[in-house]
């Protein structure tokens, strides 16, 4: 019963994750009903957030950025992958005492 559930859970994430991909691919469709624009416009705007579209446009704008800047985001990026890696090693410690049974 539980494995079945695993199944359906790991099968549902996959098929969002595909769904996401295609939205990517596809761009996003919008239908405006009853003539509301504002609605149809605000749930656009969570699409493209959802789908990370937003952040991909945000990184292609071409511009200037300063060099400050640029420490300031070097320095984000890599407390954010020592956060990453840190995290990964604590998880796999967990699961190698899971496994061993201690």
């Amino acid at each position: 019963m539980a494995q079945a559930a695993a199944k359906r859970g790991a099968s549902l994430f996959a098929l969002n994750a595909l769904n996401s991909q295609l939205q990517q691919w596809r761009g996003i469709r919008v239908k405006v009903l009853k003539n509301n624009l504002d609605q149809a416009l605000a749930l656009m705007q969570r699409k493209m957030q959802s789908s990370g579209i937003e952040r991909l446009i945000k990184n292609e704008q071409i511009r200037h950025i300063k060099n400050s800047e640029k420490r300031v985001l070097a320095k984000k990026n890599l407390e954010r992958k020592i956060r990453s890696r840190d995290l990964a090693r604590k998880l796999k410690a967990i699961l190698v005492q899971k496994v061993r049974g201690l």
